[in-house]
């Protein structure tokens, strides 16, 4: 099916998300699952002897969009009122003989459930793709600045060098976080059910726990251990809110480049197109961070996506209908978002131009950066430190207006007590804390190498 440019409705179908994992959510796409679950079901049916072997075949024959298509369902379902029932007619009538055993002994929710576990299966593999890019783009890029000094910054204000590597690693840890996350809640996730009406099995008879345990083999995946007419509702709400917790993070990094781009800092930027790209239609000097802004913006919606699924908890006895129509909505638009974003992002630190010398200069001309440092030092020779620390903070009022904080320690009688000029411009060199922030960052990359391999 396409469509005229001009008539589309949703930004998902022309502004937002890639091609393929758009298609996943297809209409075809989802009836392909639908009717592979179906195939799924009646060849386990014939396996413990239920339906006829042939009847199987045939079914598993018309299973496929090439037999059932999006435009039959939708005509039958203009009568039906009923997705899953002019799918399962439609079937029937394309397998022949053998149709009359479609859907035996199901309902519907086995049905759909079953089907979007194939489809979370698919997202899952893709997201967890993502994860391992961006994670690999932050070590590579903390690999590379693992002794490049930067001003870190805490409450917005200066606090003591790290290295932009050591800030990167920390980034791609938390990514690394989310992929594990990911691993250890999909055998949550993707089960499926075939369990009939209410979760009991007894349109299966005796047979039921075969049935169900033949479906989902054949599909590969495992089955909810108790459902309702419904998978568990909390497996849905855990997935979203994981995805909220990405966006979260997707969100975190975006507002760093966001900040560090700013004029007045101008550390990092990200890729911008010399060539070609506006950066405003008036002010012909900008070069915005639109993409970052972008990845903020829809990280934002990304976690209110996540609370419908909570509420999605709340059923009426063993099933009701008020979760349905939401769930079209939001699992696709969380899911599209979500890859959106980790793709940007991982764009975005792929090309991202870091300033070294921009941080270099800053780290020499942040005054009083290295305060903690000589509070250490003089606790170390004698001082108490509460004394020391109201030594230095004296010292570092009014920071910035006249001596820099070297000159002022040596020639304050309470750090000269203990120090002498020398070790004090020792002291205040940056280069330990970069080489703190080196060797650390070389540990977390050592056991992210381990985590992402596989």
């Amino acid at each position: 099916m396409t469509a005229d440019a001009a008539s589309l409705f949703c930004p998902l179908e022309f502004r937002y998300g890639r091609a393929e994992v758009r298609e996943l959510f297809s209409r075809g796409a989802r009836l392909a699952r639908a009717l592979q679950v179906e195939a799924a079901l009646a060849a386990a049916e014939a396996e413990q002897g239920m339906i006829p072997t042939e009847a199987a075949a045939q079914i598993a024959r018309a299973a496929d969009l090439a037999h059932v298509s999006v435009e039959t369902v939708d005509e039958i379902e203009r009568s039906t009122h009923h997705d899953v029932m002019a799918m399962t007619r439609a079937l029937a009538r394309a397998a022949g003989d053998g149709g009359r055993w479609v859907h035996y002994g199901a309902t519907s929710a086995d049905i759909t459930e079953t089907a979007l576990a194939l489809e979370l299966k698919e997202c899952a593999a893709v997201l967890r793709s993502d994860l391992t890019d961006l994670a690999r783009t932050l070590a590579e890029l903390a690999r590379r600045h693992r002794a490049t000094a930067e001003i870190a910054r805490t409450h917005g204000q200066h606090g003591i060098p790290i290295s932009f590597g050591h800030k990167m690693a920390v980034a791609a840890a938390e990514v690394a976080r989310h992929r594990r996350r990911l691993d250890e809640l999909r055998p949550r996730l993707l089960v499926g059910k075939m369990a009939g009406a209410v979760g009991t099995g007894a349109g299966f008879g005796t047979h039921a726990e075969a049935v169900e345990s033949g479906v989902m083999q054949r599909l590969g995946i495992a089955a909810d251990e108790a459902p309702t007419q419904l998978v568990g509702r909390d497996r849905l709400a855990e997935f979203t809110n994981w995805l909220a917790l990405v966006a979260a993070t997707a969100e975190r990094l975006s507002t760093e480049v966001r900040n560090l781009q700013r004029t007045e800092i101008a550390e990092v930027s990200e890729p911008f197109d010399e060539a070609s790209q506006v950066g405003s239609s008036t002010m012909a000097q900008k070069r915005n961070p639109i993409v970052s802004e972008n990845i903020t913006s829809l990280a934002r919606l990304i976690r209110a996506f996540a609370l419908p699924p909570l509420e999605n908890m709340v059923q009426w006895h063993e099933r009701d209908l008020a979760n349905s129509a939401n769930e079209r909505i939001v699992l696709p638009h969380a899911i599209v978002l979500a890859d959106d974003v980790l793709v940007k992002l991982t764009e975005v630190f792929r090309g991202l131009h870091v300033d070294a010398a921009r941080m270099a200069d800053v780290v020499a001309a942040s005054d009083a950066a290295m305060t903690e440092s000589l509070v250490l030092a003089l606790t170390a020779k004698g001082l108490a430190r509460a004394d020391a620390h109201e030594a230095l903070r004296r010292l570092t009022r009014d920071a910035g207006r006249g001596a820099r904080i070297a000159e002022r320690a040596k020639s304050d009688p309470a750090v000269t007590s203990y120090l002498t000029a020398a070790e004090i411009d020792t002291i205040l060199d940056p280069s330990s804390y970069v080489r703190s922030a080196s060797a650390r960052t070389d540990r977390i990359l050592a056991s992210l190498e381990r985590d992402l391999t596989g």
